[in-house]
């Protein structure tokens, strides 16, 4: 196991992807926003500050509530980014009133959204989340990591990472499916099918919208 993961993972990898998820949804028009922009940074904050005096620099120690209070904020902007998306498609489909460089810009953004929200996901169930997986709680994995199935190219006892899981992120939404990554348990295998169908529909509103601007 790499000395990183011994110490504890570090805590800025996790709220610099929360902040760059809020960031998008603060660019995000009012039409695509559940209620005023104010309400899920307020959440999140709320969730946040327990989350940094509990590991203020790594994690280290977990107790009942500091993991719900991770997975309700990772459900939080999850459940938010779902809204923006089925109102996107539905301005789409009711011929919303706004431009469409606009309309293909909040389609990226909700995108790049659904990236790191599931590696938001990946990164804190897989094996019972960060702190469980530095400390050595042998669960059996969620995922399949290359390095776990030719450890001769790894570090002994290697452990992924916050980097691990946002290429596995990045990869499943380009790609519709698992690429070097196998999801192995069935919560891993669901989270994977919703952020592909989450990525097929807001690329295939970007192509619609694309094709009606040049037509």
């Amino acid at each position: 196991m790499s000395p990183e993961l011994k110490l504890g993972e570090h805590r800025w990898p996790a709220i610099a992807t929360v902040a760059a998820a809020l960031g998008m949804y603060f660019a995000l028009p009012g039409k695509f926003v559940l209620g005023p922009k104010w309400i899920l940074p307020a959440l999140e904050a709320a969730l946040i500050i327990p989350l940094l005096i509990a590991n203020p620099v790594r994690l280290t120690r977990e107790t009942q509530a500091t993991r719900a209070a991770s997975v309700t904020l990772i459900a939080l902007i999850s459940l938010f980014n779902a809204f923006s998306t089925g109102l996107l498609v539905h301005g789409l489909l009711h011929g919303i009133k706004l431009g469409g460089r606009s309309l293909i810009l909040s389609a990226i953004e909700i995108w790049i959204t659904n990236v790191l929200v599931f590696t938001l996901w990946y990164w804190e169930l897989d094996r019972g989340g960060p702190v469980a997986r530095a400390f050595g709680e042998r669960r059996r994995p969620d995922f399949l990591f290359p390095q776990m199935s030719t450890p001769d190219v790894a570090v002994q006892d290697w452990m992924p990472g916050f980097v691990d899981y946002l290429y596995t992120s990045f990869t499943n939404c380009t790609a519709f499916s698992p690429t070097d990554t196998m999801p192995l348990s069935p919560w891993s295998k669901l989270l994977m099918l919703l952020q592909a169908s989450v990525s097929l529909v807001t690329v295939a509103v970007v192509a619609a919208r694309a094709v009606n601007i040049l037509t």
